[in-house]
């Protein structure tokens, strides 16, 4: 079976990034000037690849980062499988484990184990990771892409890359992440693993 290549990328930035404020799956902001940047210098470092197909969540910032891809005329599906985890009530605001000690509270619950633990309103990681496994079944039912690019959102990623890898999802935050940032994986038919962890180097000024 041929080996599956796969290109998981995090979207470009957002003033909303910038600022610290949480976008969730509710807040569907645009890349900003620094955003578009990125996008553009992830299109000329691998506009050559062959990529069969092109996922992106349904906000538009994961669009907007892979749209040179998308303009080619490359099989294209939006998934709401790969939106952001939802932060309920608090998208759209600034909120940080140093000022706010609800949002610290959820983050140590999902550190210990507890991937149930949400903020009002929004998802938890258990709740992401649900709504993931049909997209990773959807992937490994297409094995004839052999390459192949997503591009979603950090928090979800985190989610996603434990799926892939078999991990709990206490390990979310192993899998750091930035701005336009690369994860590279192969596919063998029966696991997955991590080929480039973090990759930016496409950013290199």
């Amino acid at each position: 079976m041929p080996v599956q290549q796969l290109y998981l990328l995090r979207h470009g930035q957002t003033d909303f990034n910038v600022q610290g404020i949480v976008q969730g799956s509710g807040v569907d902001s645009d890349l900003n000037e620094r955003g578009r940047w990125q996008a553009e210098r992830f299109w000329q470092a691998y506009k050559d690849l062959p990529f069969a197909r092109v996922y992106t969540s349904r906000l538009k910032r994961t669009h907007q980062s892979v749209h040179k891809f998308i303009d080619l005329g490359l099989p294209h599906e939006s998934h709401v499988a790969l939106n952001e985890i939802s932060w309920g009530t608090r998208e759209g605001t600034r909120i940080t484990p140093q000022e706010d000690a609800e949002y610290k509270y959820v983050l140590d619950e999902w550190l210990a184990g507890n991937d149930l633990a949400h903020l009002p309103g929004g998802e938890s990681p258990a709740d992401v990771a649900a709504r993931q496994r049909p997209f990773i079944e959807l992937l490994k039912t297409r094995p004839d892409d052999e390459i192949v690019l997503v591009c979603m959102h950090g928090r979800a990623m985190r989610v996603l890359l434990c799926q892939l890898m078999g991990y709990p999802l206490s390990c979310m935050d192993e899998f750091e992440h930035q701005n336009l940032c690369l994860y590279k994986l192969h596919y063998t038919g029966s696991r997955f693993t991590i080929r480039n962890f973090l990759d930016v180097s496409h950013l290199a000024e």
